[in-house]
Order: C-alpha cells, then structure tokens, then sequence
C-alpha cells in the first residue's frame, strides 16, 4: 500500500516537473525558430541578391556561419552586414564565395536562364522577387540550386541544364518541396 502511494506520489511530480520544463524548451525553440525565419528574411531581400546567387546558412547558438555563393562582393558584405544587426547574433562567420568575373561564364548563364525556365513548366519558378531555382555557374560547370515541386521538375530542369551550350558539367542540387 505504501508502495503504491510512493509511484503514485513520484509519478505527480515528474508529471509536474515536465509539465513546468516544457514551455521553457517550446520558448527557446520557438526563439530559434523565429531567428532563422528573420535570417531567412534578412538574406532573401538583399538588394542585389538574384537568380545567379545562392545563400545559404546555419545557425549556432548566437552564431551564423554563412556559405553560397554570389556574382556581386557587395552581395557578401551585405549579407554579414544585415545579419549581424539581428538581436541575439553575437557572431557572422561569412563563407559566402565571390564567383570568378568571367564572360564565359556570364554567357553560359544568361543560356541556361532562357532554356530552363523555357523549358514546360519551369517558367513559374523564375517569377517573384525569389526564384526557387538558382543557377550557379563557375569556370563553366552549372550548379542548380533550391526547391521545386516535384521530382519531375527537377529532373526537367537537369536535362535543360545539360543541353546549354559550352557547360562542362551540371550538378542538380534541386530538393523536392516538403509538403507536409
């Protein structure tokens, strides 16, 4: 009898403890949450940041370490500049690569724009102040990067790719869109 008393008694207080335990952690996750979100938001309004850029980031504590790359310098400096004056970051560790200035590479660009996003259904990815699929060219290998909305897309979007003139190679790092 006393025995049972004990569980029952221990099992209300561990009840009690997780109960108290859990906003704090749905509170620091909600805090990340919303810190990524203002991230995200701060990268993707850049003033010059386009279809040839791709940023990416990852968020460490009070830390943000920055990667992708960009055909503009000032793109990378304001990318560090903007995300460093969100409350909470205390530090940008900025690896976002500058692309080599190429003619040759400007050109495989501008042909890949027109064939992919004239390629079925693909136009709808290139419309908005964001497009979903970013084309990345350096020393004429093409790299497809962001999110569309299904394993066809992608695959459409990859062969386009491969039949642009002058690309060495093309690597789709196109994700499928989590609709869940």
């Amino acid at each position: 009898m006393i025995k049972k008393i004990f569980i029952g008694i221990v099992a209300a207080f561990i009840m009690t403890v997780s109960t108290a335990a859990a906003p704090i952690i749905a509170t620091q996750q909600d805090e990340d949450f919303a810190t990524k979100r203002e991230i995200r938001r701060k990268l993707v309004t850049l003033p010059y940041y386009g279809i040839f850029d791709n940023l990416a980031y990852k968020l460490e504590g009070d830390t943000v370490i920055l990667y992708g790359q960009t055909v503009r310098p000032s793109t990378r400096k304001d990318a560090e500049r903007r995300v460093k004056k969100i409350e909470g970051i205390e530090r940008v560790v900025n690896n976002i690569e500058v692309l080599p200035l190429s003619r040759f590479d400007d050109r495989i660009r501008i042909s890949a724009f027109r064939a992919i996003f004239r390629a079925g259904s693909l136009y709808r990815y290139a419309q908005g102040a964001n497009p979903a699929i970013h084309i990345i060219v350096k020393n004429g290998h093409l790299t497809l990067e962001g999110v569309v909305a299904s394993e066809g897309d992608s695959r459409l979007a990859y062969i386009t790719a491969r039949g642009v003139s002058d690309v060495f190679s093309v690597t789709n790092n196109l994700r499928i869109e989590d609709r869940y």
